[in-house]
């Protein structure tokens, strides 16, 4: 029988980042306590906390400690210590391709010489992955021709990784999932996803693809959970070529950045989604009643200043999420707008000008 954590039990995060802190929000308001830890002190994730602990993720008597205190752990990001098919990008890619989900054609590198043969087979225009930590197109570089190959092995600091062939976009989509420890699973709709210097710019739902595409991507994703038995959220990206192909892009084990929007928009966000999944609870409904959109708040929009908070607030049907983070860096993401609205095009269009709005 499936253990359920009641409400009024501590849950665990590693990580201090904005998945964990909306992790909390949701918890907090389902009546449970919240322990994060976290390498960083006055972390997103523990100011909303009950308690934050702030060590390094190799500290293993402080991890020992920190678990001892919860009733479960959960994470906000992959790349903790700890190995997981979707920390690697060559452990994802074989594990996709093992159970004959499709993918870009791909192929691994560890030395440059294998990076050649990697590039000549794959052909160009190619793209160079780093195998591991790569997020928001860090690591990712475009092969135009052979003669980049060592520029970029010298600029990815000669580590493995992995040559994908370039593929001609019709769409960039992704699925989020959870999946119960009982095998329940609730998927929301797919959503369409706009990036600007390879970071998420705009969000929105339904996503502009066939039903054909939009089954496919679903079926995928099912498998996906079922193969790796799955608990919590996840989300898997997808490409939709030119040619209409259909192809998993990356994974992401947790909360995913383009369905921030479920916080508003969702009858269930994947926030109090991941909480049901890894206390036992049934998964609540992932329907999405209206079309919304979601744009992200990046640390350049303080370049000259605050930004005008009360030129945005004055869109009474657009929501504001702050992150709580105090160093506005260039790309950094410090937060997000969402809107629903009638339309799709509607939804977009309110959370570009309350974003806009913010500059004047």
């Amino acid at each position: 029988m499936n253990r359920v954590i009641a409400p009024g039990a501590a849950l665990g995060v590693l990580g201090g980042g904005q998945l964990g802190r909306m992790f909390a929000i949701a918890a907090r308001r389902m009546g449970y306590r919240v322990h994060v830890f976290s390498p960083d002190d006055d972390s997103p994730s523990g100011q909303i906390a009950d308690r934050e602990v702030t060590a390094p993720y190799t500290d293993l008597d402080a991890l020992r400690t920190f678990a001892a205190g919860v009733e479960v752990v959960t994470f906000e990001f992959e790349n903790v210590p700890a190995a997981n098919v979707a920390q690697q990008r060559v452990r994802e890619k074989t594990f996709l391709a093992d159970h004959g989900i499709p993918t870009a054609p791909f192929a691994a590198a560890a030395t440059l010489d294998e990076l050649w043969e990697a590039v000549a087979r794959i052909g160009a225009p190619a793209v160079i992955k780093t195998a591991a930590f790569g997020y928001d197109g860090k690591g990712q570089h475009k092969v135009v021709s052979p003669a980049d190959v060592e520029h970029i092995w010298t600029a990815i600091g000669h580590q493995e990784a992995v040559v994908e062939k370039f593929i001609s976009l019709q769409a960039e989509i992704s699925i989020l999932a959870a999946r119960g420890a009982d095998g329940q699973i609730a998927l929301y709709p797919p959503f369409e996803n706009r990036h600007r210097n390879h970071i998420l710019d705009l969000t929105t739902v339904p996503a502009a693809i066939g039903p054909a595409a939009a089954v496919q991507a679903a079926e995928i994703t099912r498998t996906i959970l079922e193969e790796l038995q799955y608990i919590g959220v996840l989300c898997v990206e997808f490409f939709l070529s030119t040619d209409g192909e259909l192809l998993v892009n990356e994974l992401a084990p947790r909360p995913h950045n383009s369905g921030h929007l479920t916080f508003d928009a969702a009858v269930t966000s994947q926030f109090e989604q991941q909480v049901r999944a890894v206390c036992g609870l049934p998964l609540g409904s992932p329907d999405i009643p209206r079309p919304a959109a979601m744009v992200n708040l990046l640390g350049d929009l303080w370049i000259d200043g605050e930004p005008n908070w009360a030129a945005a607030c004055r869109f009474g049907d657009v929501k504001l999420h702050l992150y709580g983070k105090t160093d506005p860096r260039p790309g950094r993401k410090m937060g997000h707008i969402t809107a629903a609205a009638r339309t799709v095009g509607e939804a977009q269009d309110r959370v570009i000008a309350a974003r806009d709005a913010l500059l004047i």
